[in-house]
């Protein structure tokens, strides 16, 4: 399964404390396996070795030491680590100690905020005017925020995030806190506050003027992994990775630094049944990128539908299964990938055969010969497919699968508004051609 664990090149492009949650997960699965298919990927020493790694890039010195110390069976930790937990307690100590500054007093009279918010009168001249708070002291909520998030204090940070780009005029700081703050809500598992979050800066990355087109294209990859937290999460959150990801701009983006991404764009695909409209657009993408990336999920779809190979899709399914519970982002989608994916396979050969044998279609779907014979029953049931089954002989007798009326008038109609509209295009040249000549035999 390491061939196929994509935790390595996912936090290349996540914030510290994101990568803590993959590597929790990956713990987690190793010591508490909840399904056949998982395998531990790596050893307990080295996620332990990884999450001391990452703490070392916030101030969760404490946690760090505690990991330390199991990796190395020890009680001491090395020197530089008391420097740095002596550090943080200094800081703390110093901030405890200092008078706090007006902005934060203000900001404790969660009422009064909330009023101010409601009454659209939050804002840096009202309280200048009303509650003498001077300009130069929001940036302290920048600061605060800052590092009280490298504590581990993430709501806190989130709210103080929040207020600071609510009243900062500094643009640059402004779109770093809105950064700052979608971390904070992923951390802390807040999935509608943190759609909109993503929301608010796929349009600002959209709208601002980047020094280079290189900066902006780092800016759509790092919101391309930040959402896959989100959108694994959030209840329409397949729904947007689509929307999202099949945007020209993001799927350039994928395509040039991340192809990696069409794995959780396909399994979106794939366990979405209303979303079928855009299989076609996607496996074209995977054919176009698959000498650069592919794993059992993307070949799943491109044996099916492009070599029309079912022996390998049936392969491809099973190895599927492995990579679903591997990964962090796609362990819930399991049982509906498997659904859907021998969904695909049944619809697939139907189209190709009228006849089909149960014993050698539960083949195909991976399934025991019973299971698939009542699969097959629901969902011809559930479908209103025209079919039947015929138990002395063990066989699917497909009817004839005509296209409706209306489905033949919608493709050959298909275009014709811009067909016309050029046909009357080069009939009006035309027609402005001849005058042109009438006009060049006059003059002579």
């Amino acid at each position: 399964m390491a061939e196929h664990d994509l935790s390595q090149k996912l936090m290349q492009f996540m914030d510290p404390h994101m990568g803590l949650l993959l590597l929790e997960f990956l713990d987690m699965k190793r010591v508490k396996p909840t399904h056949e298919a998982q395998v531990p990927i790596y050893t307990h020493e080295g996620i332990l070795e990884a999450k001391i790694a990452l703490l070392n890039k916030t101030n969760m010195v404490d946690f760090q030491m505690d990991i330390y110390k199991e990796l190395h069976q020890t009680d001491k930790v090395p020197a530089e680590m008391d420097q740095r937990r002596e550090t943080v307690v200094n800081q703390i100590r110093q901030y405890k100690s200092e008078e706090k500054p007006t902005i934060l007093r203000f900001l404790k009279d969660k009422e009064l905020v909330h009023q101010l918010k409601e009454e659209k009168n939050f804002t840096l001249e009202k309280l200048k005017a009303d509650y003498d708070i001077a300009p130069e002291s929001v940036e302290v909520l920048y600061q605060r925020a800052k590092f009280i998030f490298d504590c581990g204090k993430y709501t806190k940070a989130a709210d103080l995030l929040g207020n600071y780009r609510a009243l900062s005029t500094d643009a640059e700081k402004s779109f770093s806190a809105l950064w700052g703050k979608l971390v904070c809500e992923i951390v802390s598992f807040e999935w509608d506050q943190a759609l909109e979050s993503i929301n608010t800066l796929r349009d600002t990355i959209d709208q601002k003027t980047f020094s280079s087109p290189l900066k902006q294209l780092q800016q759509r990859t790092w919101l391309i992994h930040w959402s896959l937290f989100v959108y694994f999460n959030h209840a329409n959150g397949r729904n947007a990775i689509i929307d999202l990801f099949l945007q020209d701009r993001y799927l350039n983006t994928i395509q040039t630094t991340c192809p990696h991404i069409l794995r959780y764009l396909t399994t979106a695909v794939i366990t979405n049944k209303r979303r079928k409209n855009v299989l076609k657009d996607l496996v074209k993408v995977i054919q176009q990128e698959s000498y650069v990336y592919k794993d059992p999920i993307t070949e799943f779809l491109e044996s099916l539908y492009v070599n029309f190979d079912f022996e390998s899709a049936q392969q491809k399914l099973r190895e599927c299964e492995a990579v679903l519970v591997n990964d962090l982002f796609l362990v819930a989608c399991h049982s509906e990938f498997m659904e859907n994916a021998r969904l695909f396979i049944f619809e697939t050969y139907c189209r190709i055969h009228q006849c089909i044998d149960i014993g050698m279609l539960s083949q195909k779907l991976n399934m025991e010969p019973e299971a698939a014979e009542k699969w097959i029953v629901n969902l011809i049931r559930n479908a209103k497919l025209d079919a039947k089954i015929d138990s002395q002989a063990n066989t699917v007798i497909m009817g004839s699968q005509y296209p409706s009326v209306y489905q033949k008038v919608i493709e050959r109609t298909k275009g014709l508004s811009y067909r016309s509209y050029m046909l009357a295009n080069n009939i009006a040249k035309n027609e402005a051609g001849k005058y042109q000549v009438n006009d060049d035999t006059a003059a002579l």
